[in-house]
Formats: C-alpha cells, sequence, structure tokens
C-alpha cells in the first residue's frame, strides 16, 4: 500500500482496496505516517514543479525582461556634411534646438563642406599655410605642386623623396620639411592612412593627428570641418567661435574652451554648423567704415589725421599676418585674423609641449 500510495497519490473509486490478510491485520505503528506525509509533501513538489513549467513556458524570460543593449560607441562617425541632404538636416535641427540661433541661420546663407583632396593631400596643404600670407602660402603651395608633378602626385612616398634641400628651393622652412616627413613616415610607416583617418572616430582622429609635428588641436579641427566635413566638431579653443557665443548669448565675457562644451551642448550632434555659423555673426558684426566725406567740407584735424594713419597702419600688419588655410570659406579679413591667433597660440603651445 505505501508503494502505491507513492506511485498514484490519489485512489482511484471504482476498484476498493482489498482487505489485508491476517498476518498483516496490524499495520506497522510509525512508518505507516511518516511514509504518508513524505508521500504527501513530495506529491506536492511535484504538481508544483509540473504546474509551474507550463507558467514559464507561457512566458519565457526572454520576453519578459530582454537582455540590455550594449552601450554604443561611436567608433565611425557619422554621415559627412557633404553628403545630400546633411546641411539641411543640421539646420533644421539647430533652429529647433536653439531659437537665438535661428535668426543668425535666417540672415546668411547655408554653408557648403566640400573638400576635393585626399587627407593627406588636405594636411600636406594646411602645413604649407601655416604663418604665411595668402600670397606667399598661394606661391609655395603652387611650386611645391610643379615639383612633384601636379595634384596626383601628392603622396607619402613622394614627399618623403624631397630632401629639405628641394624643400627650401621652393620656399618651405626646414621646419616646416621636419613636418612635411613626420606626416609622411607615418602615413608609410602605418600609423596614418586616409581610409583610417576617414573611419576613426573623433577623440581617436584628434589624438593621432596631434602626434604628427606641426599638427595642433586647432588644426586637427578645422582639418576635421573642412576637409572631412564631420558634423559634430566643437573647437572650443577657437577665438572667433567663442565671441560668437559671447555675442549670441548676451554673456558679459568670452566663456572659456572649458565653458563651450555646456553652452553649445543643444546643437549635437551639427556642432561643426553651429560654430560655422558663429563665424559668420562674428563677421556680420563688424563694424562697417564710415563713408567716405569730402575732405573740404569737413578738414580733419592733426590728431584725426594721426588716428586714420594709425588705423591703416594696423589693418595693413593684419593683412599681413592673415593665414587662411584654404579652409575656411567665405569668412572676413577679422574673423580670419582671430582664428589666425587662435592658431598661433595652439601651435606654440604644441611646440612647447613637444620639447
Amino acid at each position: 500500500m505505501g508503494e502505491q500510495s507513492l506511485s498514484q497519490p490519489k485512489p482511484q473509486p471504482p476498484s476498493p482496496p482489498p482487505s489485508p490478510p491476517a498476518s498483516a491485520a496490524s499495520p506497522p505503528p510509525a512508518p505507516a505516517p511518516a511514509a504518508a506525509a513524505a508521500s504527501t509533501s513530495t506529491s506536492r513538489g511535484t504538481a508544483a514543479a509540473a504546474a509551474s513549467r507550463p507558467k514559464k513556458a507561457a512566458h519565457p524570460s526572454s520576453d519578459s525582461n530582454p537582455p540590455k543593449k550594449p552601450r554604443l560607441t561611436f567608433t565611425v562617425p557619422g554621415r559627412p556634411l557633404s553628403f545630400a541632404g546633411e546641411v539641411g538636416a543640421a539646420i533644421r535641427h539647430l533652429r529647433d534646438a536653439d531659437p537665438a540661433l535661428a535668426a543668425v541661420i535666417d540672415a546668411h546663407d547655408p554653408p557648403v563642406f566640400q573638400c576635393p583632396h585626399r587627407p593627406f593631400h588636405s594636411l600636406v596643404r594646411s602645413i604649407l599655410y601655416q604663418q604665411l600670407a595668402f600670397k606667399a602660402a598661394a606661391a609655395v603651395y603652387s611650386r611645391f605642386l610643379s615639383l612633384l608633378g601636379g595634384e596626383a602626385s601628392v603622396t607619402p612616398d613622394a614627399v618623403l623623396a624631397l630632401t629639405p634641400q628641394h624643400l627650401r628651393q621652393i620656399g618651405v622652412s626646414p621646419r616646416k620639411a621636419s613636418y612635411l616627413h613626420d606626416l609622411a613616415r607615418k602615413y608609410v610607416s602605418g600609423i596614418l592612412s586616409d581610409s583610417a583617418i576617414i573611419n576613426m572616430d573623433d577623440r581617436s582622429l584628434a589624438s593621432m593627428l596631434t602626434m604628427v609635428k606641426g599638427i595642433g588641436p586647432w588644426s586637427v579641427h578645422m582639418f576635421m570641418i573642412f576637409s572631412l566635413a564631420r558634423p559634430d566638431v566643437l573647437p572650443s579653443a577657437d577665438l572667433g567661435v567663442r565671441k560668437g557665443v559671447q555675442m549670441l548669448y548676451g554673456l558679459e565675457d568670452v566663456p572659456r574652451p572649458s565653458q563651450m562644451d555646456k553652452l553649445c551642448e543643444r546643437w549635437r550632434p551639427y556642432r561643426s554648423v553651429g560654430a560655422w555659423y558663429m563665424w559668420r555673426l562674428i563677421e556680420s558684426k563688424v563694424p562697417q567704415p564710415a563713408p567716405a566725406i569730402d575732405p573740404l567740407a569737413l578738414p580733419a584735424t592733426d590728431d584725426q589725421i594721426m588716428l586714420q594713419q594709425q588705423q591703416q597702419q594696423q589693418q595693413q600688419n593684419a593683412i599681413q599676418m592673415i593665414d587662411p588655410l584654404q579652409m575656411l570659406p567665405g569668412m572676413g579679413i577679422w574673423v580670419i585674423c582671430m582664428v589666425y591667433v587662435a592658431c598661433k597660440e595652439q601651435h606654440f603651445y604644441a611646440l612647447h609641449n613637444a620639447t
């Protein structure tokens, strides 16, 4: 009976249990209740386990609690601003995200981000244009192309083949020659490549490019915006962008570079376009020269003549210091001067840290 109760917990009513024989008339005293209790608890546990199985199958844990997706890391940059429709998408986002910037957007034509050169060519060109006036830099660059045999011949191997004496003959200083050779060596050794630069995320790209002699953070930001058309680059150390943010939000002081990320957070993921409009805002706020008047109608005093001569001399000096880089299209003279000063500062600190 005990074994039957374990295998069949519920007795079947049609067949009543047979009468026990005489020898088994007196059941065992203690084991019978213990076995019954054990069989009851075991049957309950079996029934509970059996009842729980369909419930788990009906509501699997994978559906009710899906595994969390891994956190996204931007190892590949977003679509370049040179792609069709990207500038329009950036303008729509900035207009909705920042009402103050919307007025600046309405006052200017949309930007165009197109670069005909490969990354290596653009980096070489930026090094050649450093710290030179426009005409002088254009002349050096033209002689450089002639020396190599055209734009298609601007390759790392061809640049390495040029000796410092060859470069000096076309107006390239020995220091710039070392910059060009360092860049070319990093390409030849595989540390850098055009494909790696194009697919590298912004942070890694900045770290890799600043390893090249003569290329500082400001140059990297300009390269990413105007050569690679990266959409979310904020040149926080650029004086023109900082001054534009001050004018845009009516700040008392020019924001520090460490404050720029917070102030321009709403521009993400199109901070490159926001920075471009800051340059336009600065350019539009430059005071226009006074209209010319007849000197006979209002004779100038000696102090006024001296002041005019000083202003003209300052303008001439500023023009001689301009380094347009050919990567800042449509920017005014005043803005380029500000950008040039920022570039000089960054370049000085890069050289100081390198030494």
